[in-house]
């Protein structure tokens, strides 16, 4: 059985991690919702009444933005399992939060805050995580569950058809 990827344990962290981006995405939100309660920023449009707003105004906080947690979550996340589209993630976490400030939803402060608080959460848990997450892909790999993990049969079948380097 051939894992997303190739083979070996590095392979298996880099499932684990696939895995870990979108809960730990949540988890960041989740934690995001509260402390934007407790403190509760107004939106630059409702404090600068001059601003050219681009969107629809909204009633909740403004500090820190929860697009900016997300996507800074979710680039962590990709960056952990794969440093090529990673980078990809990290430049369109930076251009999301240069919209959110473009159009007026947000100070740059929000966003500065939002993204580092959402990386932050994200690679938190993956340090505290990652052994069990590893251990639970690997374990997935021997149960009838492992087509979520894997590559499956038709990897195998393609790498078994596949001509050898010296032409035999």
């Amino acid at each position: 059985m051939e894992l997303v990827g190739g083979t070996g344990r590095r392979d298996l962290t880099a499932v684990a991690a696939a895995l870990w981006a979108p809960v730990g995405t949540l988890v960041a939100v989740g934690l995001n919702q509260p402390l934007g309660r407790a403190v509760g920023e107004a939106r630059p449009y409702d404090v600068l009444p001059h601003v050219e707003v681009l969107v629809s105004r909204t009633a909740d906080f403004s500090f820190p933005s929860d697009h900016a947690v997300m996507s800074g979550a979710v680039a962590a996340g990709v960056l952990l399992a794969n440093r090529r589209l990673g980078l990809v993630a990290v430049v369109a976490a930076v251009a999301m939060c240069f919209t959110r400030v473009y159009v007026g939803a947000h100070f740059p402060g929000d966003v500065m805050a939002g993204v580092l608080l959402g990386a932050a959460v994200t690679l938190a848990g993956w340090l505290l995580l990652r052994r069990v997450l590893v251990r639970l892909v690997e374990a997935l790999t021997r149960t009838p569950l492992r087509f979520l993990v894997s590559a499956g049969p038709a990897a195998s079948r393609s790498s078994a058809t596949r001509p050898s380097p010296d032409g035999a």
